[in-house]
């Protein structure tokens, strides 16, 4: 009888472990006061896995103890990897990189040099699944973009209904801007759809941002309903400037994260050439969109009239550069974070909020793999 009760023991606590749940296995409503900086990490420039090099982390993800990294190489294989952090409320010590998956077409083939993009990544966890976008090439090589379901091996599933106001043209007064398309995209708190953010405003929507003065810069975001697979609600949100100058300079949402009903975190991104930091300044808004206009209906808005989300500063990373430490890695350097994700709950219950910066491969110059961590305070 002792052995016996001690075998139903172990099979109660091993059912209690099979059943329960990370709370960031299904998406739920999440205090957001403000956020505590943890700490980061770098993976080291040209380090490879199975045979590829680790970079180009364009956006993450995480549930069931596992984080899921798309990047944005150009060319075959297009690939996630997924990952383990290990970080707990006072530190953040190890990235690992654990399985590589290639995203294959629709015909189940690798993808050919230049068809795909990719920029964001969600697992579906009743499925396993993950949806990723690609925001394609819209300049001479007409590649729209797109938004697919994948299987856990990469194998295609299905792709998501873009309207022809995405879609690449050849009309120089409409359309989208090439690399300023399917940037973000996130989970709808009734885990029923998604949420997609465009970079850059459509060029019948507004200017892109610019140095110095404030213009009229409206980023459309979408929700794109799971089961129909069809655009429903879209609403505005605004851009600020560039925060720098150079000769180059850009601004543009690079991810949004719903945290509750009509709110959402959104990572706006300034970057300008020139600067031995890397020339990148990272904001995170916290946005409201409750009594934002439904501009779904409205194929261009300038001139319209329309109200906006509300945002509101949450974070700047500027907060946290002196922090940033040669002995990480980084030596002040803020790269070009474009990934964000709730993570693991830390041990005193809070959320994690874990972000990821694409290093371009280095394509343009030094730059990082570039991991930081901050505690959500409620």
């Amino acid at each position: 009888m002792k052995y016996l009760n001690i075998i139903m023991l172990a099979m109660v606590l091993s059912l209690f472990t099979a059943c329960k749940k990370d709370s960031n296995d299904q998406v739920s409503e999440v205090s957001i006061t403000s956020l505590n900086f943890i700490g980061e990490q770098v993976i080291p420039d040209n380090t490879t896995f199975n045979g590829t090099v680790v970079g180009g982390l364009s956006s993450i993800d995480y549930a069931n103890g596992v984080y899921y990294l798309i990047s944005d190489a150009p060319a075959a294989p297009i690939r996630y990897y997924t990952a383990q952090l290990t970080f707990d409320q006072s530190s953040f010590s190890k990235v690992e990189i654990l399985s590589q998956v290639e995203l294959l077409d629709k015909n189940g083939n690798p993808f050919s040099n230049d068809q795909a993009d990719p920029e964001a990544i969600r697992l579906i966890p009743s499925s396993g699944n993950i949806i990723w976008t690609s925001e394609g090439y819209v300049d001479g090589r007409g590649v729209n973009p797109f938004i697919r379901e994948a299987s856990a091996n990469g194998q295609f599933v299905k792709e998501y209904t873009v309207p022809s106001l995405f879609q690449a043209t050849t009309q120089a007064d409409q359309g989208p801007r090439n690399n300023g398309t399917f940037e973000g995209i996130s989970h709808s708190i009734d885990n029923k759809g998604y949420w997609v953010a465009m970079e850059l405003p459509l060029i019948q929507d507004g200017d892109a941002p610019t140095f110095g003065t404030t213009t009229q810069s409206p980023v459309r975001i979408s929700y794109v309903d799971q089961a129909t697979g069809e655009f429903g609600r879209q609403f505005v949100y605004e851009l600020g400037p560039v925060v720098r100058s150079g000769n180059f300079m850009v601004n543009g949402v690079v991810e949004v994260l719903a945290y509750a009903e009509n709110k959402f975190l959104v990572l706006e991104r300034s970057f300008a050439t020139g600067y031995s930091d890397g020339g990148n300044n990272v904001r995170i808004y916290k946005v409201d969109a409750s009594s934002a206009t439904d501009v779904s209906s409205m194929t261009a808005l300038k001139g319209a009239t329309y109200t906006p989300a509300t945002k509101t500063l949450l974070f700047d990373f500027e907060d946290i550069r002196s922090q940033l430490s040669a002995a990480g890695g980084t030596d002040r350097v803020v790269d070009n974070i474009e990934g964000i994700a709730f993570g693991a709950d830390l041990p005193n219950g809070n959320k994690s909020l874990v972000l990821v910066a694409d290093n371009n491969f280095s394509a343009f110059g030094q730059q990082l793999n570039q991991f930081i961590v901050f505690e959500v305070i409620p």
